[in-house]
């Protein structure tokens, strides 16, 4: 008798949710990249970050590839659409924090707009530190991108009602909902932007995410039990796409940012750092995220050939 290979099959299935015209994410009813189970849904993607001002600290490589595009957001994700190809643009308003340009939400929804008018991709709009001043800048912006399904991140405890009622209710975008490395606490969040009337296929989730080395196995295996509650018990609260944004913690750790002259026995400081976002990234990919935020362009090209060479 011929061997026949097992499969693991589940009640549930991970919700679809379009960014945009029609990119879709998530929809997989099997464990992530496990292709011989059954239906892995859409492939993981992959977005690059964009900032509303000239970023500093990054690595001096990184800053020649973008020097001609770093004070004009728009050009910028011109950029990175016209020769990196992300999937979408993560559009990240640090200039919005009152303890750096203190944007005002008019200010940031301007930028948006050009930005929205500048590339075809879809938009990921990012905050900044202050959860008070994200939501003021979140219902500008949506307001001015009206029903373009571009997702806001994040929602949170202090901000969700606001957040939720003006982006997923008011105008029609996908909200969000960001809790602290814990299942229940990503279920709660999930429940709570549901029961204000966000419909589920306007809700994505980041539960919690954290540097290589720093909470990371809490990380995993949140979103492992996120996983299996979704597609093994058929949980309906947490059965939305999952959105990891590896770079807001890759970057900002020892390993990535001590010098050279520091640290010279670490090598170079720009490859430290791809190492560190690379191997976040690929981590949360296997244990269920459907989608990874990234800055380096030598990121996104490691990123989309270990995809390629797990679903082919």
């Amino acid at each position: 008798m011929a061997y026949q290979k097992p499969r693991q099959t589940f009640k549930g299935q991970i919700k679809e949710v379009v960014m945009g015209k029609d990119l879709k994410i998530g929809g997989e009813s099997v464990l992530p990249f496990y292709t011989f189970d059954g239906d892995t849904g859409n492939p993981p993607r992959i977005g690059m970050e964009v900032w509303d001002v000239a970023p500093t600290g990054w690595p001096e490589g990184l800053m020649n590839l973008i020097k001609d595009v770093a004070e004009d957001p728009a050009a910028w994700a011109q950029f990175y659409v016209k020769n990196y190809n992300p999937d979408f643009i993560v559009l990240r308003f640090v200039g919005a924090n009152p303890d750096v340009k203190d944007r005002t939400p008019e200010e940031c929804a301007e930028i948006a707009k050009k930005v929205a008018d500048s590339v075809e991709v879809p938009l990921v709009i990012a905050g900044c530190e202050s959860n008070e001043k994200n939501g003021k800048i979140f219902t500008k912006i949506s307001e001015v991108l009206a029903n373009k399904n571009y997702a806001f991140l994040s929602a949170v405890e202090a901000n969700y009602k606001e957040v939720g009622a003006a982006v997923g209710l008011a105008y029609g975008n996908i909200v969000v909902a960001e809790s602290s490395v814990d299942l229940n606490l990503a279920k709660q969040m999930n429940i709570l932007v549901m029961q204000l009337g966000v419909k589920p296929e306007k809700i994505m989730m980041n539960p919690g995410i954290s540097a290589v080395g720093y909470g990371y196995e809490y990380v995993i295996t949140t979103l492992d039990r996120i996983k299996l509650a979704a597609l093994d018990q058929n949980d309906t609260t947490l059965q939305m796409p999952i959105i990891s944004p590896i770079s807001f913690e890759s970057w900002k750790v020892k390993e990535s940012t001590a010098t050279e002259e520091d640290a010279p026995e670490w090598g170079s400081l720009e490859d430290r750092g791809i190492a560190m976002e690379i191997c976040g990234a690929v981590g949360v990919l296997a244990a269920g995220s459907n989608g990874v935020i990234l800055r380096h362009p030598r990121s996104v090209e490691v990123l989309k050939n270990f995809i390629n060479s797990m679903l082919n």
